[in-house]
Formats: structure tokens, C-alpha cells, sequence
């Protein structure tokens, strides 16, 4: 993954303060981990399109990510991505801006924050936890097929 080629510089990061305001505006928050992930804790009316799958310690690529995220969310679509601390969901902003997505938002420290800044739970935002029928993986995988 490039760091500081052309394809970084088309990616906006934003707070989780920020995040949740844009999420006010009418954007979807797309919460890229995986479905357990996704399941146990995400910030509130998110939609989970996973860019790795998790089995057990195993991470592995999603290779239906590119193709779901396309139907659910065409160019000129509005979504933030956020992941657990950043790095997942920075990679998959880089894979949209490369696909020619101009507007592209990543929320940087995710869900449960980096180092250096608190993440979207810790931020005191919405969140919620369980089932989420119509956002869930298997509900987003299904408008691609």
C-alpha cells in the first residue's frame, strides 16, 4: 500500500466528532471489520461491508468487498469508512480512490481508537450492538448478487 503516492491524498480523514456529523448529514457510516466485529459493537445505523474476513486468528481478504460496496453505494454516494483502529479502512479508502470514488472519507482511529486519539466508543457517540437486519454483512453481500 502506497503512503504517500497520489492515492493518500484523495482520502479526507476525519475525527469520530466528525464522523457522526457527517453521519447527521445524510452519510452512511460503513463500517468496514469483520461481521463478529460488527456484530459485538459499531456506531449506531452503520452498515458493515467487511474488507477482511476474521476466522479465528486468521485475517483474509474479502473478495467480494470492491463488488458489494459498488452496488450498495455508487459513485456520488456519500459514506464514511471506519474499522477497528484506522488501518483496515484507510486500505480500503485507498482501493475506492483508486476505483475512481473522488469523495472519499475515512474515519480515522475507528471504532476503538489509536494511540492517539480516542476511537468512535470512547468518543461518548451512538452505539449499538447485535443483530442489524438490512446492514449486516449478508444483507449488503446480496445487492451485488
Amino acid at each position: 500500500a502506497r503512503r504517500n503516492g497520489p492515492l493518500t491524498m484523495a482520502v479526507q480523514r476525519i475525527s469520530p466528532k466528525e464522523a457522526a456529523d457527517l453521519q447527521a448529514q445524510g452519510y452512511t457510516y460503513v463500517d468496514v471489520r469483520s461481521a463478529a466485529e460488527f456484530e459485538a459493537g459499531r456506531p449506531a445505523s452503520s452498515v458493515n461491508i467487511p474488507i477482511f474476513h476474521r476466522t479465528g486468528m486468521q485475517m483474509s481478504p474479502n473478495p467480494e468487498f470492491l463488488a458489494a460496496l459498488k452496488a450498495a453505494f455508487p459513485a456520488g454516494s456519500k459514506f464514511v469508512l471506519g474499522c477497528q483502529g484506522g488501518n483496515r479502512s484507510m486500505r480500503a479508502a485507498e482501493m475506492l480512490a483508486a476505483e475512481g470514488y473522488a469523495d472519499v472519507i475515512e474515519q480515522r482511529a475507528g471504532f476503538g481508537g489509536s494511540q492517539t486519539e480516542a476511537g468512535w466508543a470512547n468518543a461518548g457517540l451512538p452505539v449499538e450492538s447485535g443483530p442489524a437486519p438490512g446492514r449486516d454483512w449478508e444483507s449488503m453481500r446480496k445487492k451485488s448478487g
